[in-house]
């Protein structure tokens, strides 16, 4: 996906993840992840997230309650929450709403060939448990920016979570947004 954009980018601040997930997870499309790895910046546009709203979610970590794994997506938005699944993938998500208020989306996919899927993105990334309750908005070793990338709503398409069969009625709901060209 070619996408025309300026010379600014501009770090997205609290305030961008301090809303409605639903409106954060759709936002992010056309945003850009940045890791530095010691001299080496990695930059590519997002594509693809999940979002999950919150304690009633049945998909989200969060409606088991508050526990050790669960506590940063009750913390204060934009900072990471990553963890581990199957043992070998982690997964890279970040903390949206108020505090004290479980929710948070995943970054699922971006714009680079054979990065698809929230694994292969933190290996690409080299995004890992040492990082979980980064906070994006000042860290040095990841972050978000606005490179001014136009997204229309038509753009935008609606699906099911991915692998989420436990999850009752939320199982179908249409929070994983996808880029298209």
């Amino acid at each position: 996906m070619s996408r025309l954009t300026t010379n600014s980018s501009k770090r997205l601040g609290t305030t961008f993840f301090n809303r409605s997930t639903l409106t954060v997870a759709q936002e992010l499309l056309g945003k850009f992840l940045v890791r530095r790895i010691r001299r080496k910046t990695i930059s590519v546009m997002i594509t693809e997230t999940e979002a999950y709203c919150g304690p009633s979610d049945l998909a989200s970590h969060a409606s088991r309650g508050r526990t050790k794994r669960t506590e940063v997506m009750f913390g204060p938005p934009g900072h990471a929450y990553i963890y581990l699944i199957y043992g070998m993938y982690h997964c890279f998500n970040i903390v949206t709403e108020k505090e004290d208020y479980p929710a948070a989306v995943l970054i699922r996919a971006i714009d680079a060939e054979g990065v698809n899927g929230p694994g292969k993105l933190c290996r690409y990334f080299q995004i890992n448990r040492s990082l979980n309750n980064e906070d994006l908005t000042a860290s040095k070793k990841l972050w978000l920016e606005d490179r001014k990338v136009k997204v229309k709503p038509s753009q935008i398409k609606c699906f099911p979570r991915i692998g989420i069969d436990y999850a009752g009625s939320y199982k179908n709901k249409l929070w994983r947004f996808v880029l298209s060209p």
